[in-house]
């Protein structure tokens, strides 16, 4: 049996196993694999130090969420990184995702980094956890059992290899309170709490590499004065000489990019691209962080990406994006996508707003379908998920063209170097 086959067996025997230690087990054996082949997992921190020092520039990282077909994707993903010697690009799962898309931290680093060995992929592999994210409701009832639940997580993602952690209290803004100081109190003193845990328990060579977010759920552009207020305030919350922050998510106009309206048409997309400029330059040149990020990635026109890296932007963030690809691919099985748009109607009931219409309900709450479908996805004919595959690794590979990541492999390699972890938690997660 060779090599690439194993790769397959095992992958198959990683998401469809049900048993926590089994699944860590064949993660491991991963693992092992990748490293046999110099793929190892890897922080953005260094490679992100060189970008607020300026040292490297003129391009902006993907951080691309897999919410269903993990396995195929990723190989797309690996093969147009491939094919423009790419290495600026991370693989992101959100707190939230680990849930309802039945993927656990470590089965999640398994499958991605599969996907590496089986496309002849070399060199380091970002993971970011994404939206670590604080409950406001659940925080303000007992804010030490919230804390202690995104910890957890936090912990799990560490055990698995995300070595990049994206915390979120941004949930606790308050803008009814007077001044930005005051209104993001509750986000960086949560924020410097959470740095301070994440610090604790990363692996012995490994600097987590840490995001956070300033105003993205607001709906607001984030002013200069709210970075500020937003910086100093979690400075200040640090213990001396503790590594901080490298990067912040803000509000620069549609918080979640183009959702559908009642009569089917998608909203027009509003980014304040002055506002991502003028804020990147702000964070390096007085907190030295790498950039400022853009969350909403989804169903952005195809003629806007390149202007992601005119504004100097670090990070932008496609979850719902291969998500809708996926959905709307012509290799896609009619019959599957109608037994999952049943369940969503059937099972989540509550997610739906009396303002919406059907169309609008399905459209925003159809991801929630990837996990309890997984298996039979997974199960689906190779020729089918090889087509849906082809199709995405075309949109991979025009949108890592115009975000200008082509050529990054030599330049990310230069900042990050293996280190052997012994990978696993005291409690790793079950989904």
């Amino acid at each position: 049996m060779g090599r690439h086959k194993e790769i397959d067996v095992l992958v198959k025997e990683l998401i469809l196993s049900d048993d926590v230690e089994a699944k860590q087990k064949v993660a491991l054996e991963i693992v092992g694999a990748a490293k046999s082949k110099n793929i190892f997992l890897s922080s953005t921190k260094e490679f992100y130090q060189a970008r607020a020092d300026e040292r490297v520039k003129d391009f902006t990282v993907p951080v691309i969420n897999l919410r269903g077909l993990t396995y195929d994707l990723a190989r797309a993903i690996f093969r147009v990184a491939q094919k423009i010697n790419a290495g600026a690009f991370i693989f992101g799962l959100s707190k939230t995702e680990i849930n309802y898309t039945a993927q656990s931290p470590m089965e999640y680093m398994g499958v991605v980094l599969a996907a590496a060995v089986k496309e002849g992929f070399s060199g380091p592999v970002f993971l970011q956890a994404n939206h670590m994210q604080v409950k406001d409701r659940m925080f303000f009832i007992d804010p030490e059992k919230e804390l202690n639940v995104v910890r957890q997580l936090i912990e799990d993602a560490v055990g698995a290899g995300f070595y990049n952690i994206d915390l979120d209290s941004s949930t606790l803004l308050d803008l009814n309170k007077l001044g930005p100081r005051e209104q993001q109190k509750d986000n960086f003193e949560n924020t410097a709490r959470l740095t301070q845990f994440v610090r604790e328990i990363q692996p012995e060579g490994v600097n987590v590499c840490l995001g956070a977010a300033i105003g993205e759920i607001s709906g607001q552009n984030t002013t200069l004065d709210e970075l500020k207020a937003f910086m100093d305030g979690y400075l200040q919350g640090l213990p001396a000489g503790m590594g901080g922050l490298d990067k912040v998510n803000i509000c620069v106009g549609s918080p979640q990019g183009i959702v559908a309206l009642a009569d089917g048409s998608l909203t027009q997309v509003r980014v304040d691209f002055d506002t991502l400029r003028e804020s990147s330059r702000f964070v390096r040149g007085n907190y030295r962080l790498a950039g400022v990020v853009h969350e909403a990635g989804v169903n952005l026109p195809s003629g806007i990406f390149h202007k992601f890296v005119e504004a100097e932007t670090l990070e932008i963030h496609f979850a719902a994006y291969l998500q809708n690809f996926i959905f709307d691919s012509t290799m896609f099985p009619k019959d599957l996508k109608e037994r999952m748009y049943a369940w969503v109607k059937r099972s989540c009931p509550d997610d739906r707003r009396e303002s919406q219409t059907e169309d609008q309900f399905i459209y925003r709450t159809r991801k929630k379908a990837f996990g309890h479908f997984k298996k039979e996805m997974v199960n689906l004919p190779g020729e089918v998920k090889d087509g849906i595959a082809r199709e995405i690794e075309a949109k991979i590979d025009f949108l890592f063209k115009q975000l200008k990541i082509g050529e990054t492999k030599s330049v990310v390699g230069t900042y990050t170097r293996p280190v052997d972890v012994k990978l696993g938690s005291r409690r790793m997660a079950a989904v």
